[in-house]
C-alpha cells in the first residue's frame, strides 16, 4: 500500500482530501504545520506529500526545500492558490515535481498523485539496468540510486528519471516531447517549464558533485547527456 502524506492546516480541506485517498488505497497520514511535515516526511519517507503552501507556522516553499535538504527524494505535489506562472517555477525549482492550483477537482488530484506513483515508485523506461558512463557516473535503475564512483548523488525521484533516459541514450539527443512522456506522463496537465526546472536541478546537482558529465540543450529539440571535456 502507498503512503501519502497530506500537509493542510485547514480542517474542511484536510478531511475530505484524506477520506478520497483512503478510498483509493492510499494510507493516509497528515501534518497541520510545516515543521510537523519537514519532520514526518524525512523519518518516514512517505511515497507522495500533497503539500499545501499556505501553513501557519512556514511557507509551503521552505518546507519543501527543507525536505529535500533533509533528505527526502519522494513525490511532491504542491497545492495552492498562488496560480502565476513565477510561483509554478519557484515551487518547481525548490524541489516540488508537480503544481496544482485552487480550486482543483479531487479527480484531477487523484490522477496527479497516479501519474506521479508510476514515475517515481518503478523503474523508468531503463528497466532495472544499471548504466555507467565513460566518466564513472553509474546509474541504477533497479536500486533508483546514481553514484560517482563510491559516493551517491542525491536525485529527486524526477531527476532520476531524467537522468536515466538521458543516460541510456547517452550522447544522443532525446525529444523534449520523449523525456515529458517517459518522466511524466502522456496525459501531463501542466507546463513543459517543469521539465526546464527539472534539468537545471540536474545539471546542478552534477556540477556540484564533479560527476563529469553534462546535460546539453539542443534548441527546439531536446536535450543531450555527454562527458564533458
Amino acid at each position: 500500500m502507498q503512503d501519502v502524506l497530506v500537509v493542510e492546516d485547514e480542517e474542511d480541506i484536510a478531511v475530505p482530501l484524506m477520506r478520497t485517498l483512503e478510498r483509493e488505497g492510499y494510507e493516509v497520514s497528515r501534518a497541520s504545520g510545516g515543521a510537523e511535515a519537514v519532520s514526518f516526511a524525512v523519518a518516514n519517507d512517505p511515497a507522495v506529500v500533497i503539500l499545501d503552501l499556505g501553513l501557519p507556522d512556514m511557507d509551503g516553499l521552505d518546507v519543501c526545500r527543507q525536505m529535500r535538504s533533509g533528505g527526502y527524494e519522494g513525490g511532491i505535489i504542491m497545492v495552492t492558490a498562488r496560480a502565476g506562472e513565477l510561483d509554478r517555477v519557484v515551487g518547481l525549482d525548490v524541489g516540488a515535481d508537480d503544481y496544482l492550483a485552487k480550486p482543483f477537482g479531487l479527480a484531477e488530484l487523484l490522477a496527479r498523485v497516479r501519474a506521479l506513483l508510476r514515475r517515481s515508485g518503478t523503474p523508468t523506461a531503463t528497466g532495472d539496468t544499471t548504466v555507467t558512463t565513460s566518466s564513472g557516473l553509474r546509474i541504477d535503475a533497479g536500486s533508483r540510486r546514481v553514484h560517482l564512483n563510491e559516493r551517491e548523488i542525491a536525485l529527486t525521484a524526477k531527476e532520476f528519471d531524467v537522468l536515466a533516459v538521458l543516460a541510456s541514450n547517452h550522447d544522443k539527443v532525446v525529444p523534449r516531447e520523449t523525456l515529458m512522456n517517459q518522466v511524466w506522463d502522456q496525459n501531463w496537465y501542466g507546463s513543459t517549464k517543469t521539465l526546464d526546472v527539472t534539468i537545471g536541478r540536474l545539471r546542478s546537482k552534477l556540477e556540484a558533485a564533479d560527476a563529469g558529465e553534462k546535460v546539453v540543450a539542443i534548441r527546439g529539440v531536446g536535450f543531450r547527456l555527454e562527458t564533458g571535456t
